[in-house]
């Protein structure tokens, strides 16, 4: 079950949050929800590993690898002989690698994008409209019944414009 308060500005929102980590919530327990990209820490601090550069780095490598194996294996099954060069000339395989390397990282710059940004959503969240309109929402997940009770009367303390409550799957 996950509690959703609604608040004006970022100051209502942070003293809310603060609120709820006094009165016991753990920070993994609290999410924010906003319309405008704050840094990690101006609500709620998550620590959360991103993978986004790493997929981005392995779709490089990958692309390089399959643009060398590309380039160099069908001049190895195919040999054209032509006086005394190199079957596996240098820049054409260079350029064929580099040019893959390019397309896997940006394929793994945006399923890290996807990854990132959740999408496609896993399972329910608690949402309000507000939110597009400039509003913050803080979500609390909550166990029992008790602690949304407690969640959202702390809410309203801080501040919030109203609290929904909704089972999440």
């Amino acid at each position: 079950m996950e509690t959703l308060g609604i608040f004006r500005d970022v100051e209502t929102a942070g003293k809310a949050v603060e609120s709820l980590l006094k009165a016991g919530f753990v920070e993994t327990q609290i999410t924010s929800l906003t319309s405008v990209p704050y840094p990690d820490g101006v609500l709620v601090k998550t620590d959360q590993r991103t993978w986004f550069r790493w997929l981005a780095l392995a779709g490089g490598i990958v692309g390089a690898a399959a643009g060398f194996l590309l380039a160099a294996g069908t001049a190895w099954v195919y040999p054209v002989q032509t006086g005394d060069k190199p079957i596996i000339a240098f820049y054409p395989t260079g350029i064929i690698t580099y040019e893959l390397a390019m397309l896997f990282a940006i394929i793994g710059t945006i399923g890290g994008m996807f990854l990132e940004m959740r999408l496609p959503p896993r399972g329910e969240h608690p949402y309000d409209p507000a939110i597009a309109e400039g509003h913050i929402g803080i979500s609390v997940a909550v166990p029992s019944g008790d602690q949304r009770s407690r969640a959202e009367e702390i809410m309203k303390e801080a501040g919030a414009l109203r609290t929904t409550a909704e089972e999440t799957l």
